[in-house]
């Protein structure tokens, strides 16, 4: 397996409702970052279910290379 695609160097904010599930992309190359586009064909990357528990903000990664998959853990300040 190759190293992801950095998608960007920030993460993304999104608005997610309680209850339901979102695809984060884990290998960069979805055109319609942040989610899964299925782009991730033959690349050994699987897609990250994501259950929102609560409705509000959160932050999934964009450089993908997160230690805390799908959610920003700061790792693109480092690259």
């Amino acid at each position: 397996m190759s190293d992801p695609v950095v998608a960007q160097k920030s993460p993304y904010a999104v608005e997610v409702e309680a209850g339901k599930g979102y695809w984060w992309c884990a290998c960069g190359r979805s055109q319609s970052q942040q989610f899964c586009d299925g782009s991730h064909k033959d690349t050994g990357f699987e897609p990250v279910k994501y259950e929102a528990e609560e409705d509000g903000t959160v932050y999934f990664c964009g450089c993908k290379n997160t230690g805390g998959k799908p959610l920003c853990d700061g790792t693109h300040a480092k690259l």
